[in-house]
């Protein structure tokens, strides 16, 4: 569930088709996201999930499956 909703985010902020997001692909490298996408990518991700995420914990977020990871994390 967590990953799908990230497919959506991610495809929405970036303007890519989810069929290129898997839980292994990475924001930078993967996708071309710069400082500015990500952040707009952590916020919709704090809004979807009603969750915080602070700046050190979305410093560590380098794949989608880190993204996930973190979710779960905040929602247990």
């Amino acid at each position: 569930m967590e990953f799908e909703k990230m497919q959506e985010i991610i495809a929405d902020v970036l303007n890519v088709s989810k069929d290129k997001i898997t839980p292994d692909t990475t924001f930078v490298d993967d996708l071309g996201a710069d400082s500015l996408d990500i952040f707009q990518i952590i916020m919709g991700i704090e809004e979807e999930f009603d969750i915080e995420i602070d700046n050190d914990e979305a410093e560590k977020i380098v794949t989608v499956q880190d993204a996930v990871e973190r979710i779960r994390t905040a929602t247990n």
